[in-house]
């Protein structure tokens, strides 16, 4: 019987990153995914259709949905500690101006593509309205962020819909992920490479305990020639076939497209100690070679999933005048924490990429996949100098 190892291989089979030999530093979660937070639940809804010419509103479709629960679909409801930060503006995530007021987080979170916030707003809205209907006796602030598929999409199609987002939240559960071409990453592209959703997680250690946090990218940003892997300028090495980098064939600059990034973790957190982690994100993603496009919209956020029931943001029980309590890591001793979200995050955009083959979508527009055997010379080639440097 083969044992399969979720760290190398996806659940269809795709390779992650590892499985070329690209290597990492940390320790790994059991699935090497923001679904080893306890807790976390990721569903998707992948849209694929069509072929040739754009006809709007009849494709060809190459688009999609990801929905994350933090607390998972019981859980929905219960605010976590939580906080942004955007790196480069030209993007959107709905509802972080009420995380910045209140440094909390009680909805689920969707991913998708630049034209398609309305429809996932309100399949939050549908959602919640079907199966948590105390819930919506107030208000609703969902958190949909988005990238940019109109190169392989008809993103003004309409084709993601209300019961798109539903059927995502719908799929939601924790394990083993499927990345790359999945999802809100459908469409997306990376590095000028096939991209779209990754993900990775790492344990820290803190007094006696072992913590999870785990990142989730949806990578649509970089320019080829930026392209770094393991230290290796690998994009000025794989420089052909390059259609997005051709203004011929494509009128937006190198580099451009967007960039989300969720952290989660169980490690007991204040709202601005989730915005410190949330700024670390951009030092991941500058691991893999990027410099930071003026139009790429690079937004994160991140939530710990510790002192459930502590951070309510609904109108209070007017009979009950009682403080709260919150849990915290001490503050000397988060750099753990910030190592461990440039770590994951890092791995998390090359699984997105590596578990990616080509894709051919509108008007016959291509994005070629990673070629792993070049890469995997590329590796051999450095660790080989590294030794006769070293002798």
């Amino acid at each position: 019987m083969t044992v399969v190892d979720p760290h190398l291989q996806t659940p269809a089979g795709k390779p992650r990153a590892r499985a070329i030999g690209i290597p990492f530093a940390g320790t790994t979660g059991p699935w090497n995914a923001i679904t080893d937070v306890p807790g976390v639940e990721v569903g998707t809804q992948t849209l694929i259709d069509g072929h040739g010419t754009l006809r709007t509103g009849f494709g060809p479709v190459r688009t999609g949905v990801t929905a994350i629960l933090p607390r998972g679909r019981a859980g929905v409801g219960d605010a976590c500690a939580a906080g942004v930060s955007a790196f480069n503006g030209n993007g959107e995530m709905t509802g972080t101006a009420w995380i910045n007021e209140t440094g909390s987080l009680s909805m689920p979170v969707l991913l998708t593509n630049s034209h398609a916030i309305g429809a996932c707003h309100r399949g939050v809205v549908d959602w919640l309205v079907r199966d948590r209907s105390a819930l919506t006796q107030t208000w609703l602030m969902p958190v949909v962020a988005e990238t940019y598929d109109g190169y392989l999409n008809d993103i003004n199609g309409d084709h993601v819909r209300p019961a798109t987002a539903v059927a995502a939240l719908d799929a939601a559960a924790s394990g083993w992920m499927e990345e790359g071409s999945i999802g809100g990453g459908t469409g997306m592209n990376c590095y000028g490479f096939k991209g779209g959703t990754g993900t990775a997680s790492r344990i820290v250690p803190f007094g006696g305990h072992d913590y999870r946090l785990g990142v989730l990218v949806q990578a649509n940003f970089g320019a080829r020639y930026e392209l770094t892997i393991a230290g290796v300028p690998a994009g000025r090495a794989l420089a052909d076939d390059d259609p997005l980098g051709d203004p011929t064939r494509w009128a937006a600059p190198a580099g451009a497209g967007s960039v989300i990034a969720i952290v989660a973790t169980d490690a007991p957190l204040l709202p601005g100690q989730c915005a410190a982690l949330a700024r670390r994100v951009p030092l991941g993603l500058a691991r893999t070679g990027t410099t930071g496009s003026h139009f790429s919209g690079d937004l994160f956020l991140a939530f710990s999933t510790a002192n459930s029931g502590a951070l309510a943001s609904r109108y209070p029980d007017p009979s009950r005048e009682e403080l709260e309590a919150l849990r915290f890591l001490p503050w000397g001793f988060i750099d753990r924490f910030y190592e461990a979200t440039v770590q994951a995050t890092e791995e998390a955009v090359l699984n997105a990429i590596v578990a990616n083959t080509e894709m051919v979508g509108r008007d016959g527009n291509r994005t070629p996949g990673l070629p792993h055997d070049r890469v995997i010379e590329l590796l051999r080639a450095r660790r080989s100098f590294d030794r006769e440097a070293a002798a």
